[in-house]
């Protein structure tokens, strides 16, 4: 079995944070029997320990060289149709498959973690639109071809003014009907 690119974990912090909050919503309860006010408190304390857990529960991300693995989850990379992102801390990417079903990847790590896991995925969807737009063109590659394909021809800027330019052109046309520019006349020349 092949050894995965890069590694994307959940912090552990969040693990210890949603025990925290579970024991301040314990203590907040208690107090909530004697002052009635602190139940308030025990909410805000109860949903923050299910939000923080439920982060803490997300799986592992792997990047392979050929599939993306969440948790026990492998998706092969040609079937990434679309790939949005909804938010940058937590990271929430939706992923749309090519048989229409959608994940929604959570991953709660900090800002340079959730970008690396934000390109590798953006990177390697070659066949999917990112936000939108083509992957060719979300990374640049149509319009380096397009250039390619074309020849450029550089760019010409002007070394004479436009009457200058002018008066070349009648030397040079008398260059080209007479032979020669002076201007003496045959009788002259005897």
């Amino acid at each position: 079995m092949p050894a995965p690119i890069t590694r994307y974990r959940v912090p552990s912090h969040y693990f210890w944070a949603g025990l925290a909050a579970l024991a301040f919503t314990g203590l907040s309860g208690w107090f909530a029997l004697i002052w009635p006010a602190c139940w308030i408190a025990t909410g805000l304390f109860l949903a923050s320990a299910i939000l923080v857990l439920y982060l803490a529960s997300r799986p592992a991300v792997e990047i392979y060289e050929g599939h993306v693995k969440i948790g026990n989850h492998a998706i092969p990379w040609r079937h990434i149709r679309r790939l949005d992102r909804s938010a940058n801390i937590p990271l929430m990417v939706r992923l749309t498959l090519a048989d229409k079903t959608r994940i929604l990847v959570v991953y709660p790590g900090d800002p340079n973690s959730s970008s690396g896991l934000l390109r590798s995925l953006r990177r390697h969807s070659r066949e999917a639109l990112i936000d939108g737009v083509p992957y060719r063109q979300f990374w640049g590659e149509a319009a380096v071809s397009a250039i390619a394909k074309k020849k450029l021809e550089p760019p010409r800027y002007p070394l004479l003014l436009p009457d200058d330019e002018a008066e070349v052109e009648r030397m040079f046309q008398r260059l080209k009907s007479v032979g020669h520019l002076d201007q003496k006349t045959s009788s002259e020349d005897k």
